[in-house]
């Protein structure tokens, strides 16, 4: 229909839910070869747009051409057929089933009519090599964490021949290491003539492999430009309609306090180097680490939430016993998961119950909830942590994920919480989102609160943090003060190799 070098093609197209406009007069040419950059705040269009793309929705107007032809897919696996694939951000993996099962299933490979589960699982593991993940292609999901799912889902992907292949924050949980091979995997898919189209909040990273980028806003197009030219603060003035300066706004003026928390030789098992580190009240300490360092594992073995095999853990000078979330919880300890949906939040309950669930009893008299109070509460929470949204009745599923995060953080608020573990807290979170959560975090430290942040964006850390401890394979192999922060160093220590 237009030029032999457009893939796909979308004219006109809109998407409207009830009281919503999703999208709007969106038209746009993608290029044959080319990675093509999706930006946008939360909320801007983004995901609606690649659902349409995936046959999840239809659009109400305009129209869709994909290889030169009327493309009107009924379905995701419609869409898979015609040669588009999608990995979205929220991953859709069968948890109890094996890493190969999963990458294989559309296409088990079958000996005498039943599954040959040495090529199932020969294949499978060509593929985790290509994506740089040294699991056991036998492993069940469920056993792996958010990052190493993440490359599982880039690996199915790359297991089938696309013509277009969305990729949806693919980076989001993803260390430099990580990222780079993904970035030459990309390079490599568009060699072959691959079209890629590239969504991330991390906006610096896209300069590397995007050609064009175009930028929606309000369920608008903004504007459709080649990258080359551009600046991050370009890109961020396009999103959001200004300028963000400092970012990340570490203040050097919070007083530190007494150590809150002081993690003393944990082990998570008998083979585990132990662990020790401790954060101060008024202190933000960085975890650092590449994917499968356990980083996430201490976590949450501090937390109660995976048995411990050795150690002991002190709050504010005192030893506790932490068998259980619900005795951390006791102690003053919050948790804010790298998997917030699954794992964090009542996706279906709304805003206040997802908020006062924490401690019910704060709320309550002679065993009966006292709405007017709850009400209160969560009202005023919502607006101290800038939540937008309609109604605090509103179900969580609806929010956005900068929005859903501030829910977790206002939980952990509610119930008072003097230390907090946040697991990637950023992850999935626009620009403009982003930096308000830096903002509540600043603000908590100056309550006195304890902060531990796990991040996979170094940038993050080294902007937003006191100290930052490094994991590999299980330890933690260094410690560094702010005075001496340097990607380069924390990357040599997360490379280290530790004999368990």
């Amino acid at each position: 229909m237009a030029s032999a070098g457009i893939v796909l093609r979308l004219e006109n197209v809109g998407k409207t839910f009830p009281g919503v406009v999703a999208l709007s007069g969106i038209t746009l040419d993608l290029l044959r070869g080319e990675t093509h950059i999706l930006l946008g705040e939360n909320g801007a269009g983004k995901s609606t747009l690649i659902k349409l793309l995936a046959g999840i929705y239809q659009p109400d107007t305009g129209e869709i051409f994909f290889q030169g032809k009327p493309y009107r897919p009924k379905s995701p696996h419609d869409a898979q057929v015609q040669g588009i694939r999608i990995v979205h951000q929220e991953l859709n993996l069968l948890p109890y089933l094996s890493i190969a099962e999963n990458l294989m299933l559309e296409h088990l490979p079958r000996r005498f009519g039943i599954v040959d589960q040495k090529a199932l699982n020969d294949r499978a593991e060509a593929l985790l090599a290509e994506v740089g993940l040294d699991v056991d292609a036998r492993t069940r999901v469920e056993e792996l964490g958010v990052a190493q799912m993440q490359l599982v889902e880039i690996a199915k992907a790359l297991g089938y021949e696309s013509t277009l292949l969305v990729l949806d924050e693919p980076t989001a949980t993803l260390t430099p290491p990580e990222i780079a091979r993904l970035f030459s995997i990309i390079k490599r898919l568009k060699a072959r003539g691959v079209t890629i189209i590239y969504i991330s909040h991390r906006l610096h990273e896209v300069f590397e492999i995007g050609d064009r980028v175009t930028v929606l806003r309000n369920g608008r197009l903004v504007a459709t430009q080649p990258l080359a030219g551009h600046t991050v603060q370009d890109l961020v003035r396009m999103m959001i309609g200004r300028d963000i300066t400092d970012e990340y706004g570490f203040d050097a003026s919070i007083p530190l306090g007494d150590v809150a928390l002081d993690v003393k030789g944990l082990k998570r098992g008998p083979n585990f180097a132990p662990v020790s580190f401790s954060v101060r009240h008024g202190e933000i300490l960085g975890v650092a680490g590449l994917v499968g360092s356990g980083r996430t594992e201490v976590m949450r073995a501090i937390f109660g939430a995976d048995p411990k095999f050795a150690g002991e853990i002190d709050i504010n000078g005192h030893a506790v016993a932490i068998n259980s979330p619900r005795d951390a919880v006791r102690d003053g300890i919050g948790f804010l998961t790298e998997d917030r949906k699954s794992q964090g939040l009542l996706l279906d309950m709304p805003v206040d119950l997802n908020v006062t669930i924490s401690d019910l009893r704060k709320i309550s008299h002679v065993g009966l909830l006292d709405r007017g109070e709850e009400k209160a509460a969560v009202t005023e929470l919502v607006r101290q942590l800038h939540v937008k949204t309609s109604s605090i009745e509103t179900p969580v599923r609806n929010l956005s994920g900068g929005n859903q995060q501030k829910v977790v953080l206002a939980k952990w608020l509610f119930r008072g919480s003097s230390t907090l573990l946040l697991d990637e807290p950023t992850r999935g979170v626009d620009v403009g989102a982003r930096r308000e959560i830096y903002q509540l975090l600043w603000m908590l430290a100056a309550e006195q609160k304890a902060i531990v942040m796990v991040s996979s964006d170094l940038s993050e850390l080294i902007g937003m943090c006191h100290r930052i401890v490094v994991f590999s394979n299980g330890a933690l192999v260094g410690e560094l003060p702010r005075s001496e922060f340097d990607q380069e160093r924390i990357l040599s220590l997360a490379y280290q190799e530790h004999v368990r």
